[in-house]
């Protein structure tokens, strides 16, 4: 016997925290019965498990993949309207491995999976404060004064106050290119802020997630990270 929130941290589901949200937002089955308690007891050798309606099983290895995500694709392993998502690209992956937060349907560039649900958690919690650098094409004439209110901060619709820290690539009449490193990532941050100060993203592309760069990966290819830059991710979040 296990509790329901051990054992989708072992199935590299999320880690144990993550799994009590999972379980608290109705997306965790047992015996397809929707349970509400985190401490709620299973028999891992008979009760069948499932978060969002995708059966679960204990790993036995962990992987982690970095991908480099094309745009127009879902940040998810299934859609029911049947959109391409990052599941395609990683069909030879031995594993079932899940993406490390988010990137937009239209945004293209690193993206990270994995089945180790405890790293992948830390790596999302905004506590970490995770680098993620993006390369943004935006509208118009992008100035150092939007810089600065980018940097000082900007509240964005969900109440939180985003910021990044600006480096401007080129700029001209009719678009300006920038580079911008966030540490949170909230939802559709990027696209807030430059809204706020007048530039609406045309393009956007997240370069590096954690250190780990697309540079070398054409889009929609991915490889395995290396055990130096696995060494890394752990100490970045304290594991």
């Amino acid at each position: 016997m296990i509790r329901i929130n051990k054992y989708l941290s072992v199935c590299g589901i999320t880690s144990r925290r993550g799994a009590e949200k999972l379980i608290m937002d109705g997306k965790v089955m047992i015996n397809d019965q929707v349970i509400k308690h985190p401490g709620t007891m299973i028999d891992e050798t008979k009760d069948v498990v499932k978060v969002n309606g995708v059966v679960t099983t204990p790993v036995k290895e962990k992987y982690y993949v970095l991908l480099n995500k094309p745009r127009n694709v879902l940040t998810a392993l299934s859609d029911p309207f049947r959109r391409r998502t990052v599941a395609y690209f990683l069909k030879s992956v031995p594993a079932r491995v899940y993406p490390v937060g988010r990137l937009d349907y239209d945004t293209a560039g690193a993206l990270l999976l994995t089945n180790d649900g405890d790293l992948a958690y830390r790596l999302a919690h905004p506590k970490y404060q995770i680098k993620r650098i993006y390369n943004v094409v935006v509208e118009g004439t992008f100035s150092p004064e939007d810089s600065k209110r980018i940097e000082g901060g900007i509240e964005l619709n969900d109440g939180h106050v985003g910021r990044g820290t600006v480096r401007l690539l080129t700029t001209g009449i009719e678009i300006s290119k920038v580079e911008i490193t966030l540490t949170e990532g909230h939802k559709r941050e990027i696209k807030q802020l430059m809204k706020a100060v007048g530039h609406p993203v045309k393009e956007l592309q997240r370069v590096e997630f954690a250190g780990l760069r697309v540079d070398n990966l054409r889009r929609g290819r991915w490889r395995f990270i290396s055990r130096k830059e696995h060494e890394h991710l752990k100490k970045m979040v304290g594991l």
